[in-house]
């Protein structure tokens, strides 16, 4: 009888080792997940920046600075308020002219609703 205790108490004991061994390794790879995921987290990042980088190169040669593209786009601007401006002066008479005849012609109506 004290040797199926004894054999018993052993398989408790492997058990209870297997257990912790399990456990360990689980712990373990949990560990190294976090790593693997950190590591990838990293080299996401300098990719990010490393693509980044070569963007803006890419637009400084393409596109010129933004102080460039700011002072194109004021010049730009400018030119279609002024062309803007030479449409309004040639036709402002004209539209002013027609404005005040539409005005002035006033032809006094009954309304066709009303009724008497």
């Amino acid at each position: 009888m004290a040797s199926q205790t004894q054999g018993i108490q052993q398989l408790l004991a492997a058990e209870k080792r297997a257990a912790e061994k399990v456990s360990e390794a689980r712990k373990r790879k949990a560990r190294r997940l976090k790593q693997a995921k950190e590591e990838a987290q990293d080299e996401i990042e300098k990719y990010r920046k490393e693509r980044e980088r070569q963007f803006r190169e890419f637009e400084a040669k393409h596109m010129g600075s933004k102080e460039d593209v700011a002072a194109k786009i004021d010049a730009d601007t400018k030119i279609r308020i002024a062309e803007m401006e030479n449409l309004v002066r040639g036709q402002k008479e004209a539209v002013i002219r027609e404005i005040l005849a539409l005005v002035y012609d006033i032809k006094p109506e009954i309304h066709k609703n009303y009724r008497q």
